[in-house]
């Protein structure tokens, strides 16, 4: 009877702890869903940037690099430069780039693969006659227009790290499936981002669509090949002192891959790469937080625990039906309840989300297939338990 009410008990604590910190990372979505509802002030710098690089990390893009060239070109003043990395390239990417009247560099290494290397070179290439704000661009982008101005001027400005809305389009023919992933990525990279600025806090770097004060990027190391260097980068420049911030005036849009194996592979690199980056830098911000005595550290720790909105779904619900059955057999029903509250919260920010940033994009017949969406990325959850992806691969582009 004793070691029965010992394992109950034992069973309530876990789940009370799992379902207090559920409603927090619950209330934190909520907050910030809330706040990207009120209007941000537009400021125009007035600080004239001289000279600036737009560098291109650029593996076999020879699909892509084209009608990125092109849509960058056309956004450009002229004291901006280009600098495309054709790197570890089997293709025609640095010609066609050459063609295009760019500066072009190539770059062999087998043995040292990833965007990180890439950029690292370019940057190399860059100190002899250093800009004064480097912006990074990925070799599948559109880059809307007067997107790097306003990149490089609010960079310069506020002499941080500065992140333009990146946002990903529908393929030619999308499922149920490409519609939800799009939504998702437009919590994850507007709403959530603009509810962070409202509240005057640092945002993370979403790969694309970024501007550094030349001092900034050069004080961190770029040569590495994780998955997703962008976060990382974001994070060490926040612990550093230089917090990226929002700019939701500048815009850079990238499409998903058409083919459902080149889809998976990016969907397996984003998700793992984020619990990898949550499960490393959580205690890193924590530490620094208290060590530097700064509040947004924490607030930077307790945002990036939120994992990918269909894995919070999934969590919420498997931590429902434990504790549902947990009350069934003990009628302890406050681990259920803490919850559902919890649940009550997720839903009122994916609903916010949806109906004032994407409904036109969603229609909510294919918002109901969420479930199956879930379903669907289960898998890709249990390799990250059993083989989770550690090195960079590149996504294969459609042609």
């Amino acid at each position: 009877m004793y070691i029965n009410q010992l394992v109950h008990l034992s069973i309530e604590i876990i789940l009370l702890i799992s379902a207090f910190f559920l409603l927090v990372l619950g209330s934190i979505l909520l907050i910030e869903c809330i706040a990207a509802l009120f209007p941000l002030t537009s400021t125009t710098s007035k600080i004239q940037t001289n000279k600036v690089a737009v560098l291109i990390p650029a593996h076999n893009e020879e699909a892509v690099i084209s009608n990125t060239l092109k849509s960058l070109k056309s956004t450009l003043l002229p004291h901006h430069k280009i600098v495309v990395v054709a790197d570890n390239c089997t293709d025609a990417t640095a010609e066609i780039a050459s063609r295009a009247g760019v500066t072009v560099i190539e770059r062999q290494d087998e043995n040292k693969k990833g965007k990180g290397y890439a950029l690292d070179y370019g940057l190399k290439f860059l100190e002899n006659d250093p800009p004064e704000v480097v912006v990074f661009i990925d070799a599948d982008c559109v880059v809307q227009r007067n997107t790097i101005t306003l990149l490089t001027e609010k960079a310069n400005s506020t002499g941080r790290p500065a992140q333009a809305v990146y946002l990903m389009s529908k393929p030619n023919q999308p499922t149920p499936k490409d519609s939800i992933s799009v939504f998702a990525f437009k919590v994850k990279n507007l709403v959530r981002s603009r509810g962070l600025v409202r509240m005057g806090l640092p945002c993370l770097l979403a790969g694309t669509g970024m501007a550094f004060p030349w001092p900034v990027i050069r004080s961190v190391d770029l040569a590495n090949s994780e998955i997703v260097e962008d976060m990382k980068l974001g994070l060490d420049l926040t612990i550093a002192g230089y917090p990226p911030i929002f700019c939701p005036q500048a815009s850079v849009n990238s499409s998903l891959p058409q083919n459902a194996k080149a889809a998976k592979s990016q969907r397996t690199r984003w998700e793992h790469g984020h619990i990898q980056t949550l499960l490393t830098y959580v205690p890193k911000l924590i530490t620094n937080g208290v060590r530097q005595r700064r509040l947004d550290l924490f607030f930077s720790a307790l945002d990036l625990c939120i994992p990918p909105l269909s894995l919070f779904v999934a969590i919420w619900f498997g931590l429902m039906c434990i504790s549902l059955i947990f009350a069934f057999v003990t009628s302890i029903s406050t681990p259920a309840s803490v919850i559902a509250i919890a649940g009550v919260f997720i839903l009122t920010a994916i609903l916010i989300a949806w109906s004032n940033f994407a409904r036109s994009d969603l229609p909510l017949l294919e918002l109901l297939a969420v479930p199956f969406y879930i379903l669907w990325k289960i898998p890709l959850y249990f390799k990250f338990l059993i083989q989770p992806q550690k090195t960079w691969i590149r996504t294969e582009r459609d042609v």
